[in-house]
């Protein structure tokens, strides 16, 4: 969601904030804005984008060597340049960025009121800042003190940076709930919201833990809790390197992460695959192997796009290993009761590791006794910190918002989970494990070939670009890959579309079908193909246009439909790796087409860590 950026030492700070909020623009935001610390405060902030900003500032004052910056996504307040980020309290003293939400601000906000604060905007932030700051003139106690004794009396989310007046050598940062970084330099220290403004900079990070309290000078670092006990600082050394959070030629962040998916799924299976090509490894199982090997339930828990990937999940698992398996939307799940038994397995997907509904069902899970596990992208981040055990997916960084290499390494993870699990259980017969994991080897490569014919893409998304409606039909395996093709298209290009099984299209979407109806038909060979094809007959006999996903060498499908799409032979269990990179490719160059921003849609964040 929200970005957050903050320095202290003997560099210039507004160079450092401005780059800072640009690496930080791929996570959504509508408004951003800087603080510089130089005598007085001085906070510039605006509407719209770091370059608004960048034209806001030109000729004011930024010089300084102490300062926070900030992209706001509008939770309380329609996005403005009042309602932007940092806010100042009522009389000055102190100056705040936050990430999170304050669920008691109302409260806070009218014992204020009767206090004789007066506030400017209408976020939730301002009302902690000057809580912080009511605190800190009542009790004549020290910054520190007061942003301890306020964050204690708040409930709800938050990564806030705070910069006092009067302590003007001094950061004070605190998360619980909402993530925050903090880079390890010589004499200085870097803040972010996530380590891609701190990498150019520093390898040597401290994660934030919930409820810790940072206090920052140029020289040192205090860590201790709200409550005021003394914490050491662990230092992470970040694997994280400047080129992988650039463009690299590539015209938007999500078409070079297309591309990019041969590799992230070579190391995502890299070193977890034998050198002979006949068994897989995954480390982080390997303390809870028994439990998942006696597991009588899976409930995998995810939002957005990991949810698609959690519904590939439990093909795989009830597929090959036999085990029980249900996909929950974390959003829903810890709302409504759910029965959870010691003994279930719970695995939790996200690629920022950030998603605060996941976080909050993880919690949910353990308290009910389950072993939660963990499958992410982001390394130091909560969840896996917040889980039993787990697996790293090694996507690398993906900026652009809509998802798409994290979701096919997601995916990876998933079956080698599952055929991993199939063979420990004596459920796949070692000639049929080691020809999965011979066939896993090979997927980059069939990816790789699936690219060469992104022109042919292209020319089918320039057809219907115009288009108001799209239909995604699939079965099985492929019933996933139909809705995270509809989501893709919906997030980037603002075209309805919708995903369904492809049985269910008789049971009411048939009726929306025409002439005007692309239907995208993910078709490939496995055992219920005759379905599928008298599910194109249906469509076609209504005059509906058939974009059909095949396998290659197909014959009976491409004398049906409009368009073919063809993809390299699989086993089924890794069909999704295949089918989804054209359905991507189709939804990039259709919003590229429409003037669409590919890599920062409206109204999405990256990393949802509100709930």
């Amino acid at each position: 969601m929200c970005g957050i950026v903050g320095y202290i030492g003997d560099r210039e700070v507004y160079p450092v904030l401005i780059n800072g909020l640009k690496r930080l623009e791929y996570r959504g935001y509508d408004s951003a804005g800087i603080s510089v610390l130089n005598k007085s405060l001085n906070i510039y902030k605006c509407k719209g984008k770091v370059s608004d900003l960048e034209n806001h500032v030109k000729g004011k004052i930024t010089s300084g060597n102490i300062g926070i910056g900030h992209t706001r996504w509008a939770t309380h307040g329609e996005p403005n340049d009042i309602n932007a980020h940092p806010h100042e309290s009522m009389n000055g003293k102190f100056v705040l960025i936050h990430n999170g939400i304050i669920e008691n601000y109302a409260r806070l906000k009218e014992r204020l009121e009767h206090r004789g604060v007066t506030f400017r905007s209408e976020t939730d932030s301002e009302v902690l800042v000057n809580l912080i700051e009511y605190i800190y003139m009542k009790g004549q106690v020290s910054a520190e003190i007061a942003v301890r004794l306020a964050l204690s009396k708040v409930i709800g989310a938050y990564g806030i940076v705070v910069m006092c007046i009067d302590e003007p050598d001094k950061l004070i940062a605190a998360r619980k709930g909402s993530p925050l970084v903090i880079g390890v330099g010589n004499e200085e220290y870097f803040l972010a919201s996530d380590a891609t403004p701190i990498v150019e900079y520093t390898k040597s990070v401290i994660y934030l833990n919930d409820d810790d309290v940072a206090i920052l000078t140029k020289d040192e670092l205090i860590l201790k809790t709200i409550r005021n006990d003394k914490q050491t600082p662990k230092v992470h050394h970040l694997d994280l390197d400047i080129g992988e959070i650039d463009k690299n030629g590539y015209e938007h962040f999500m078409l070079k992460e297309i591309f990019e998916q041969p590799r992230s799924i070579l190391d995502t299976f890299r070193g977890r695959v034998s050198s002979d090509v006949k068994n897989l490894h995954l480390g982080g199982l390997f303390n809870v192997m028994p439990q998942l090997i006696n597991a009588k339930r899976i409930i995998i828990i995810g939002c957005g796009t990991s949810w698609h990937a959690g519904l590939v999940g439990e093909y795989l698992f009830e597929d090959l290993a036999r085990i029980s398996t249900e996909v929950e939307y974390a959003s829903e799940f810890r709302y409504r009761n759910p029965i959870i038994n010691k003994g279930d397995i719970v695995i939790a997907i996200s690629q920022s590791g950030e998603t605060a509904d996941t976080l909050a069902a993880i919690k949910l899970a353990k308290e009910a006794g389950a072993l939660v596990l963990g499958i992410c992208n982001v390394v130091g981040s909560s969840i896996p910190r917040e889980t039993d055990a787990g697996v790293y997916t090694h996507a690398g960084p993906e900026i652009g918002v809509a998802s798409t290499k994290a979701f096919t390494a997601q995916v990876t993870v998933l079956a080698m989970m599952a055929v991993l699990l199939g063979r420990k259980r004596e459920i796949l017969s070692e000639e049929q494990y080691r020809t999965l994991v011979k066939e896993l080897t090979l997927i980059p490569e069939k990816i790789e070939k699936i690219l060469t014919f992104n022109e042919h893409y292209k020319k089918i998304a320039n057809l219907y670009k115009g288009a108001n409606n799209f239909l995604y039909l699939g079965r099985g395996y492929l019933y996933p890959v139909a809705l995270e093709g509809a989501l893709k298209l919906k997030e980037i290009s603002y075209i309805h579309a919708e995903g369904y099984p492809a049985a269910e299209m008789k049971h009411g979407p048939i009726a929306l079908i025409d002439q005007n109806m692309p239907v995208v038909v993910i078709a490939t060979k496995d055992s219920s193909y005759e379905k599928i094809v008298s599910n194109i007959q249906e469509v076609k006999a209504r005059n509906g246009i058939v974009i059909a996903l095949v396998t290659e060498g197909d014959t009976i499908i491409k004398n049906m439909a409009d368009h073919v799409i063809e993809v390299p032979q699989t086993n089924v269990v890794f069909s999704t790796l295949l089918a989804v990179i054209p359905l991507q490719l189709l939804s990039y160059h259709i919003a590229v087409m429409r003037g669409c921003n590919v890599d920062q849609p409206r109204n999405l964040a990256k990393s949802v860590t509100v709930e």
